[in-house]
């Protein structure tokens, strides 16, 4: 199983038919996901650029490309960004794989600015 967040922003008509049937407040984002054989796990309203985070799961991997055209082809929805979630067991799997031991942030050089006498 994949697991996704996404992060959703209505159309103007899809708030018009929140707001004028209020029993599903996610169908905009609920059919895209289930047309495309995932699961919609959670959502939350956001007081952000975007209106909506949505955590999905799906059968398997699916690309950004799939799911962007599957939201935007209903209509309801007027930008998404997709991310994969990965559990801490994935990410040591995959930093395994890497070949990488450790991740190291190597610290740059840094300036101090100038004052103005």
């Amino acid at each position: 199983m994949c697991l996704y967040a996404h992060q959703i922003s209505f159309t103007s008509s899809a708030w018009h038919a929140l707001i004028a049937e209020p029993a599903d407040p996610l169908r905009a984002i609920r059919g895209p996901i289930e047309s495309l054989g995932g699961k919609l796990l959670n959502a939350f309203f956001t007081e952000d650029s975007y209106d909506v985070l949505a955590i999905t799961e799906f059968p398997e991997k699916v690309s950004a490309d799939t799911i962007a055209i599957g939201f935007y082809a209903d209509g309801g929805v007027a930008r998404i960004h997709s991310s994969v979630l990965l559990s801490a067991t994935q990410a040591d799997e995959a930093k395994r794989k890497s070949g990488t031991h450790s991740y190291r942030v190597t610290p740059r050089e840094r300036t101090l600015a100038a004052s103005a006498s």
